[in-house]
């Protein structure tokens, strides 16, 4: 039986965990290194550090955070935020991170993820994609204005665009056209997230994350709207997710990670640490 994975994330910004609502009224929720610490006591399944302003800057204090936590935990850690090559993916990994993050970098140089893949394997190189509902056939333009990443790929009939910098700059492709691109080229996994419900606690977006499960035959990671541990559950058996990302939830006391995988248990949905 397939075993299915909550992951925690933490936003991370001059060195310290931050959460927002759709990507921005940032506030400090804590100490990176600690609260990935406590998650994983928590049952956590692995853990996601995202340098939220992507400077070099940030990006090297990341990395030091990195080093720091790998050094306590035994859970996968995926580290993503302001990557753009495949030497900063190496950069990373030699930093401790298990899997690497790439988003903004993959829709304006695709390659990208082929020359990762190629030097450290798929299995280190996720694909990270912000979407944002677009309308029935929204943000669907002809194949001469995309990127040439996707221009070959097949049209969808998704209604979801896909966004970079931290979702604020649109770019014309469909996010279940681009997801199945993203895989050709190399990624071993999907970070999906919903700008739209990033934050907002009501619940994944089912039928993008459906519709990207259901294009794709790498995992898939559902993002951005958990509200209760029964949004998780409709994210994996619904939606067909392969995992589900949790963040301002767990920061703000108002469930755990034990929790969630106790109801995922009781649904009988096969998680890491229950009968």
């Amino acid at each position: 039986m397939l075993t299915r994975r909550v992951i925690v994330c933490l936003d991370v910004k001059g060195g310290r965990v931050v959460k927002g609502v759709q990507f921005v009224r940032l506030r400090d929720v804590g100490d990176p290194v600690e609260l990935a610490a406590r998650y994983e006591a928590e049952g956590a399944d692995e853990v996601v550090f995202l340098d939220i302003s992507a400077s070099a800057e940030e990006r090297g204090t990341l990395l030091d955070v990195a080093r720091r936590t790998a050094e306590r935990l035994f859970i996968p850690l995926t580290i993503g935020g302001g990557v753009r090559s495949a030497d900063d993916v190496a950069r990373a990994l030699r930093a401790g991170a298990d899997k690497v993050s790439i988003n903004s970098a993959a829709v304006e140089r695709p390659e990208v993820l082929t020359e990762s893949a190629q030097r450290f394997g798929s299995q280190c190189v996720v694909a990270s994609i912000d979407a944002k509902a677009t309308g029935e056939g929204g943000g669907e333009r002809g194949d001469e204005s995309l990127p040439r990443a996707a221009s070959r790929a097949p049209r969808a009939a998704s209604s979801w665009q896909v966004y970079t910098r931290g979702g604020r700059t649109p770019t014309g492709l469909d996010a279940v056209r681009w997801a199945r691109e993203c895989v050709r080229r190399g990624a071993g996994e999907i970070l999906l997230t919903s700008i739209d419900r990033d934050g907002a606690r009501t619940g994944y977006d089912v039928a993008l994350t459906r519709a990207v499960a259901e294009a794709v035959d790498v995992p898939v990671i559902a993002s951005g709207g958990a509200g209760s541990a029964e949004h998780v559950r409709a994210a994996i058996v619904e939606a067909g997710a392969d995992a589900a990302l949790v963040a301002g939830i767990l920061h703000d006391g108002e469930t755990t990670v034990r929790a969630i995988k106790d109801l995922l248990g009781e649904a009988g949905i096969h998680v890491r640490g229950t009968a």
